[in-house]
């Protein structure tokens, strides 16, 4: 009779290219009837999905890769504090989160980084800063460093013949050597906040 063995489970990788990597959002779950989100790379295929199964703006929703392997828990917190806790293998590292993310009053950012007309505070680990702001009057936002430099943007999509699409699709442009699935643990964070999710 053949043994059967368990595989260990393999680590979370990093989602990185060293050139600039374009995405497609698509504001909806791949589940029928669900709330979510659907992330298509440059070459069309599917890379990231969240399926928020029970309700809309959930607090608590999980980013997956297209094989259904979760790469981020994301808890909201009391005070409008969210928490993002990086998975590895099969459980969340030491429950401590890798990411907050906290919405703050415009006037406490620094206005000379960006003009947007709201702002959401970044905190990864212990040393990093980051923002995202809506772009005012647009469906598109940033997500800058402590210096004010682009990480990643994202647009509503246009189609290649210059056709704008709906306001659940979005572009999102991220910087070379950024990790994918931490941009779209904070893009998902940012569409539960926005209640897009």
């Amino acid at each position: 009779m053949a043994k059967v063995y368990p595989r260990q489970a393999p680590s979370v990788p990093l989602y990185m290219t060293s050139g600039r990597e374009t995405f497609t959002i698509w504001m909806k779950s791949l589940v029928y009837q669900t709330n979510g989100c659907t992330v298509y790379n440059s070459g069309g295929q599917i890379v990231f999905r969240v399926d928020n199964y029970e309700e809309k703006c959930s607090n608590e929703v999980y980013l997956m890769d297209l094989e259904g392997r979760v790469l981020y828990t994301i808890r909201k917190k009391a005070f409008g504090r969210w928490n993002g806790y990086r998975w590895s293998g099969c459980d969340i590292e030491k429950e401590k989160p890798l990411f907050q993310v906290k919405k703050k009053p415009l006037f406490q950012v620094k206005r000379s980084y960006f003009m947007g007309d709201s702002a959401c505070e970044i905190s990864v680990g212990s040393d990093d800063k980051y923002w995202i702001v809506r772009v005012a009057g647009k469906t598109g936002f940033k997500i800058v460093d402590h210096n004010g430099g682009i990480v990643a943007e994202a647009k509503q999509k246009q189609s290649s013949s210059g056709v704008v699409l709906g306001d659940d699709v979005l572009s999102l442009d991220v910087e070379p050597d950024k990790d994918h699935s931490l941009i779209m643990a904070l893009v998902t964070v940012y569409g539960l906040i926005r209640g897009k999710m």
